[in-house]
C-alpha cells in the first residue's frame, strides 16, 4: 500500500531537482577580466574651451588629443630642423591651427552659412582675419598678440596632458591600506 502524501512529496522533490535553472549564473568577473574591459575602452579627452584674450567673449572650442607624431610634424613645420631653429610662435600656431574644432562667441557655438563649426581653415575665419594660411596666419591674426597664442598653446599642450606629473606609488604603502 502506498501512501499517497509521500507519493506526492516524492514527485514534488523530483520535479524540483529535474528542473534546469532559466537563468544562468555569470561566472564572476575577475580582474584580468575587468582590465581587458578597462584596456579596450579608447583613452580620448573632452573637448575645453581656451580663452582669446583681448578678444571679448571669444573662446576656441579645442581637441586636446594630441599625438607624438602630430607634435613631432608641429615642431618640423615651425622649422626645428632648419638652420635658425624653431620658432617657438609657429610651433603655437600649429598647435592651436590643429587642434581647433570650432570658435564660440558669447557662449554660443559660431557656425558657417552651411552649419558646419569654424576652424581656422574656414574661409569666413580667413576672410575676417585677411589672411591666406590658416596656420600660422590666421592664428596670430586672430589673437592679436604673439604672446597670447604661445599662452594659448601652453594651455592646450596641458590640456592634452604634457604637463601631467605621474607619481610613484610606494607598493609598502598599499598594503597599510587593505
Amino acid at each position: 500500500m502506498t501512501d499517497s502524501l509521500y507519493d506526492k512529496e516524492d514527485d514534488v522533490s523530483t520535479t524540483a531537482k529535474k528542473a534546469p535553472s532559466t537563468t544562468p549564473i555569470p561566472p564572476e568577473e575577475s580582474v584580468l577580466d575587468r582590465l581587458k574591459t578597462l584596456i579596450s575602452t579608447r583613452v580620448e579627452r573632452e573637448v575645453v574651451l581656451v580663452e582669446v584674450p583681448d578678444r571679448k567673449d571669444v573662446l576656441l572650442r579645442v581637441s586636446p588629443n594630441i599625438t607624438q607624431a602630430q607634435m613631432k610634424a608641429w615642431r618640423k613645420n615651425a622649422g626645428e630642423e632648419s638652420k635658425n631653429g624653431l620658432d617657438p610662435t609657429k610651433f603655437a600656431c600649429q598647435v592651436i591651427g590643429q587642434t581647433c574644432v570650432g570658435i564660440e562667441m558669447g557662449g554660443q557655438e559660431v557656425f558657417d552659412d552651411l552649419g558646419n563649426s569654424l576652424n581656422f581653415a574656414a574661409p569666413e575665419v580667413l576672410d575676417m582675419t585677411k589672411a591666406v594660411r590658416p596656420v600660422p596666419d590666421a592664428v596670430r591674426n586672430f589673437f592679436g598678440l604673439d604672446p597670447h597664442v604661445e599662452g594659448a598653446a601652453l594651455a592646450i599642450l596641458e590640456a592634452a596632458g604634457y604637463g601631467d606629473t605621474v607619481d610613484i606609488v610606494d607598493p609598502t604603502s598599499l598594503s597599510s591600506m587593505n
